[in-house]
């Protein structure tokens, strides 16, 4: 009889389930790894996927780098810390790091921050060259080399480091650039040094911009560097030094008497915006909205990304679709931003209509000197005819003004309010402020109030109708006698504005 075939196939069947057994526990523990312990590789005595006590990378041209801190990290696998991009990161790194060392600006002894550093590459190179004492924040941080944080919410305490870095355009990334640059102010030591990376910024605008961020801060070194990868081919590099206390420093608009002094970068913007219409349209109803294809607006000519929030103020808004709606929400160039608008309008045909709409803030007064009743004197040219619902409006004049003079028709008794303090107290410099203004003559006393007390200052743009008495389009050879001022008079306020470095453009 021939011995039985069973056994040898029943030994087989039993170290295959032993097998898929053993596959089976271990599968087990290593869901409960990550589903229960996190990333935490120290429970017992049993891990998997743990990095070896020290990992060594050799990279060309700067010998083995040991990475002992990253001894244990959980979140990404060994092979991470030796691909091309994380060793092409460091070695970009340690290099622009013993620069900064030899220029005085870090030192192996400075406690030093990175932020928005989410591979930490940074972080790990300010620790290869000996800067011991680095840590990185990020949303999404690489345990132990970086940690939980943000830029614009810093989790340390004032006047930590002696030198906080911002790489790879984080800083431009941020939604609250100003909060970001608080932030930094706050934790860094006075006398300590704060080190960015930026693709941008292209123009001295945007530059200042950057700057005007930070309070107390002098700029050290500007310097170019060649990039590491294609994301920021080039790169410039800004060192500022922090040379006041841990307080945060006021930004002052002028002098006592708040006169405000516009830098010579806006000077320079000014002269190469479209030229003024020098000379009186015979039909103005038709050449000044046809220049407004003439018109080089802000946004085309410079980077407006370093500021803090995005504003829109119309001045004499009226109905939603005469400006905001028709003109700034579908033409203007926003390189996508998203702007908040204040619509100011004291006529209270319109205010329902605004409280429907997003984004929008109504301010229902009449912007004016100071604060006081006004009265809108409501005239009409001959053959004139609205079809927009409201009534045309006319001077605004000081309630007891009326009194003196004689005035046949309509008027309406309003609430005035100090526009320029109102500017002062709702805007910083750090905002980019776009202003349309239509106020019906009264331009020729806002804008002088504007300059007397700095607030001009605040304004980046502006969008002005000046009104005079122009030719009147029903009747050939009549001029309107709403206004008083002429269109001189209008290109010299023109004028002056744009002398003075402010980027004005003529409106309808």
């Amino acid at each position: 009889m021939e011995p039985s075939a069973g056994k040898p196939g029943s030994l087989r069947t039993f170290l295959i389930r032993f097998l898929l057994f053993g596959v089976l526990v271990i599968g087990v523990r290593f869901a409960y790894l990550i589903a229960v312990a996190g990333e935490s590789c120290n429970i017992g005595d049993f891990c998997f996927f743990s990095l070896p006590e020290a990992l060594s990378l050799v990279i060309a041209g700067t010998g083995p780098l040991a990475v002992e801190s990253v001894s244990g990290a959980g979140s990404l696998q060994p092979e991470f810390y030796t691909s091309k991009d994380w060793i092409n990161g460091v070695r970009f790194y340690s290099s622009a790091f013993q620069d900064l060392i030899a220029g005085g600006y870090l030192s192996p002894k400075s406690k030093s921050l990175c932020v928005e550093t989410p591979t930490g590459r940074d972080v790990f190179a300010l620790r290869e060259i000996g800067v011991k004492d680095a840590v990185g924040i990020a949303r999404k941080g690489v345990k132990p080399l970086v940690k939980f944080g943000r830029g614009e919410r810093i989790p340390f305490g004032n006047g930590t480091f002696d030198f906080v870095f911002s790489g790879e355009d984080s800083f431009l990334q941020s939604a609250k650039p100003a909060e970001f640059a608080t932030e930094i102010g706050r934790t860094l030591k006075s006398g300590g040094f704060a080190v960015f990376h930026f693709a941008n910024p292209k123009d001295t605008y945007s530059f200042n911009s950057f700057l005007d961020l930070f309070n107390c801060f002098r700029v050290v070194k500007l310097h170019g560097l060649e990039g590491f990868d294609s994301s920021m081919p080039y790169i410039r590099e800004i060192v500022l030094k922090k040379e006041c206390g841990d307080g945060a420093g006021k930004f002052d608009l002028g002098d006592s008497n708040g006169k405000c002094y516009v830098p010579g970068y806006k000077h320079d913007l000014v002269k190469i915006a479209e030229p003024l219409i020098s000379e009186e349209p015979l039909k103005p109803w038709i050449t000044l909205k046809r220049n407004v294809r003439n018109i080089k607006y802000l946004p085309t000519m410079v980077d407006i990304s370093f500021k803090n929030r995005y504003l829109y103020v119309d001045v004499g808004a009226r109905s939603y679709g005469s400006s905001i709606g028709s003109w700034f929400r579908k033409q203007y160039p926003k390189q996508n931003k998203t702007f908040h608008v204040y619509a100011i309008e004291a006529d209270k045909t319109f205010h329902q209509e605004y409280g429907l709409k997003k984004g929008i803030t109504l301010v229902p007064y009449a912007a004016w000197v100071k604060n006081e009743t006004l009265t809108f004197e409501i005239h009409r040219d001959p053959g004139e005819h609205v079809e927009v619902k409201g009534r045309g409006m006319g001077r605004i004049r000081p309630l007891q003004s009326l009194a003196k003079e004689e005035f046949d028709g309509e008027v309406e008794k309003i609430q005035g309010f100090d526009f320029a303090e109102w500017l002062k107290k709702t805007v910083t410099k750090n905002d980019f402020v776009v202003m349309k203004m239509d106020v019906e003559g009264t331009e020729f006393d806002l804008i002088p109030r504007l300059f007397k007390t700095g607030a001009i200052c605040l304004i980046d743009e502006i969008f002005l109708e000046c009104h005079y008495n122009r030719w009147q389009r029903c009747c050939p050879g009549q001029r309107s006698s709403k206004y008083e001022k002429t269109y001189n008079q209008c290109l010299q306020l023109f004028s002056s504005l744009r002398q003075r470095g402010v980027l004005v453009h003529q409106w309808w």
